[in-house]
């Protein structure tokens, strides 16, 4: 107890000091931009210093010991493991995509709000105790170990990759826009450049390493976070406290859409962009017949441009269009289905920030709201790179404890997101609706260059009307210091926060896959007499070619990677959530039906969400393919029961497992050892 208590002690100083460090690195920065450093430097001495700051904690970290690889030694305290898992889960979708998503949805983005937080009170209530009460290092362990045998083993295996590998090639995409926008580096190479600070964590430490740089991680990505939107508030309502103050401007933002929405330049923006559907419906519709003479527009476009001496940009422009141009008839279908999807989006009227469920099926908004919240809580409570941060704490109780401080440090973030959305908002709304195309701020500029800003001046009036404003939601949070006129340290620190969440989510993904291939398949199932170094050389290899295979992905910049990530947290819940409860808390669950309903839940939900997506499916009930998982995960609940009742039960060893797990002090227990 007492050697624990010291640990703490040396943890809680470290890091105060590393806290107080940072704080003042970031003042002399500013003060240094007073003095005339150039923003580009700013951008250099962020990435660089953070970066080197996770690789310094990495390599200083480094152990060859098998249980500190997998699980930290199992001696973080609750508050370290809480403060680490608020950085796992804070991946770029949380610290970059949140706030805009909330941005452009308004009322119905609070599902992503209400969902991932309130998983953790799944986690907490089903999951997490029990788990480090098992012990092991993995989620197929358990599965494993509970239902006997490899099958379900395997199974584990396959969800675990297939979910952790969509998700981090989304964190790996977001290190390429961040360090292209902040380096002035092309995408392709950003992505590789963070690729480097994620091995240097994971390939080197393991879950050492990564446990104790996620820590550094959280400190700076909530500083990163909080900053903005802190400086924001004071500027418009004089009280830095934008959680409290976000209604107040809500209210000036509503005012404003109402203006805004009713402008007649909006409204004769809107009708000439509702007068395009009309055309690319008719080149769809007559595929084949259609190809080649749109081939033809486009080669004559190109040509004209040419002859009168065109703006080399239109020309530029013009020249992608037709070598992008599509060469066959699936091709064009699903081009000119973008664009259909495109021009609807656009010539959409736009509805009230605070307006709950504004389509014209109050209804299916409802439901596909409930749906969204739902898949999001299940999924986070059984995705496995969240799960396996349980095994890394010295007890049971500690367990418990963290789950409280990661929900607390999730809480921070997630509480003020909301008011980072309005805020901005309010901004662009002021600020940017109305003003001269031909005067546009500089960060308007800027992010165009990577695609994530676009105006288009449709009624050729020279005023920005919103229906002519195109923002990616990941340009939000970005860009709030550049749009509220803050000085560049502050974009500066907001990229390397937004670098920090991707970084350290990115690590315990990579950590998870690799742990899974070289733990679970290789030691488990093909060579149980393994030594050690061999077991972490494995898995340092597999880290490496997963991550060189992330990487590649994410720099094919595919509109999918996206998706993916929401489909991440239906295909975890489908596949690991009824195993995992019904393996804790009824004993009847046996092999067969973990199987069966792993199985079934997999199944159905990628049959789901790929015939909606891809395929034309009808949705059922109304319900997109982003909550596949409202469909899965009672199929897999039914089928383990139903197969269980109908099979024979586990075996008495099995039972005195989950005696063991699910309540202290059990005598004779088989896994007393493991903990």
């Amino acid at each position: 107890m007492a050697k624990d208590d010291s640990f703490k002690k040396a943890l809680k100083k470290y890091y105060s000091f590393y806290t107080g460090g940072f704080i003042a690195f970031l003042i002399a920065l500013a003060i240094l931009e007073q003095v005339g450093l150039p923003s580009k430097w700013i951008g250099y001495i962020f990435m660089l210093a953070t970066i080197g700051l996770y690789a310094g904690i990495g390599i200083m970290s480094r152990t060859t010991d098998l249980s500190e690889y997998y699980v930290a030694g199992r001696k973080v305290p609750a508050f370290f493991n809480g403060m680490a898992t608020g950085a796992d889960w804070m991946s770029a979708a949380s610290f970059i995509g949140m706030g805009g998503t909330l941005y452009l949805m308004g009322f119905d983005g609070l599902a992503f709000v209400m969902g991932w937080t309130g998983g953790y009170v799944l986690v907490a209530l089903f999951l997490a105790p029990y788990l480090r009460k098992f012990g092991q290092f993995t989620i197929p362990d358990f599965l494993g170990a509970r239902y006997g045998g490899h099958f379900a083993r395997f199974i584990g295996i396959v969800g675990a990759v297939l979910a952790s590998f969509t998700y981090v090639t989304a964190q790996i995409y977001g290190v390429g826009i961040i360090t292209s926008r902040f380096l002035g580096i092309a995408f392709e190479v950003g992505v590789f450049v963070g690729l480097a600070g994620i091995l240097v964590c994971s390939f080197l430490g393991g879950m050492r390493a990564v446990t104790w740089t996620q820590v550094a991680q959280y400190i700076i990505l909530i500083i990163a976070y909080l900053t903005p939107v802190v400086l924001l508030s004071t500027r418009v309502t004089g009280v830095p406290v934008p959680e409290l103050m976000y209604g107040t401007v809500l209210q000036k933002v509503i005012e404003r859409e109402k203006v805004i929405f009713n402008d007649p330049k909006q409204i004769e923006v809107l009708d000439m962009l509702a007068k395009k559907i009309p055309p690319i419906e008719e080149k769809i519709k007559g595929l084949p017949a259609t190809l080649e003479p749109e081939r033809q527009k486009a080669e004559a476009k190109l040509a004209d441009l040419k002859a009168q001496n065109a703006d080399s940009k239109d020309i530029e422009k013009a020249e992608k269009a037709l070598t992008a141009f599509p060469k066959t008839e699936a091709e064009a279908k699903e081009a000119w289905g973008k664009e259909l999807t495109g021009a609807k989006t656009k010539a959409k009227a736009p509805t009230s920030h605070a307006k709950a469920f504004p389509g014209k099926d109050p209804w299916t908004d409802r439901l596909n709201f409930m749906a969204l919240t739902f898949c999001l809580m299940v999924g986070t409570a059984a995705l496995p790179h969240i799960l396996m941060r349980y095994y890394t704490t010295p007890s049971v109780k500690e367990a418990r404890y963290s789950v409280f401080w990661s929900l607390f440090f999730i809480f921070i973030l997630y509480f003020t997101a909301p008011a980072y959305a309005v805020f901005a908002k309010f901004e662009v709304y002021t600020n940017l609706i109305g003003s001269q195309i031909a005067n546009l701020p500089l960060w308007v500029t800027n992010w165009a260059k990577i695609g994530l800003v676009t105006i288009t001046d449709v009624n050729k009036d020279g005023i920005v009307q919103l229906a002519e404003l195109t923002l990616n939601a990941d340009v939000i949070v970005l860009a709030t210091p550049e749009i509220a006129g803050l000085p560049y340290v502050v974009s500066g620190l907001v990229a390397a926060g937004g670098l920090a969440a991707a970084l350290s989510t990115a690590d315990g993904l990579l950590l998870t896959i690799a742990n899974a291939l070289s733990h679970d398949i290789y030691y488990k199932m093909l060579d149980p007499n393994a030594p050690t170094a061999r077991r972490i050389a494995i898995s340092k290899g597999l880290l490496l070619i997963v991550a060189i295979i992330a990487a590649y992905t994410a720099s094919l910049k595919l509109d999918l990677i996206l998706s993916l990530v929401a489909w991440a947290f239906s295909i975890a819940a489908a596949t690991f959530f009824p195993a995992l409860v019904l393996g804790i808390f009824w004993k009847r669950a046996n092999s067969y039906g973990a199987v069966a309903g792993m199985i079934v839940g997999l199944a159905l939900c990628l049959y789901y969400l790929a015939g909606v997506k891809f395929f034309g499916m009808t949705p059922w009930f109304g319900i997109k393919d982003i909550a596949a998982g409202t469909f899965a995960i009672p199929a897999g609940f039914i089928t383990i029961i139903l197969v269980s009742l109908v099979t024979p039960p586990p075996s008495k060893e099995i039972q005195e497992l989950i005696e063991h797990v699910r309540y202290p002090d059990i005598k004779g227990s088989v896994m007393r050892t493991q903990t």
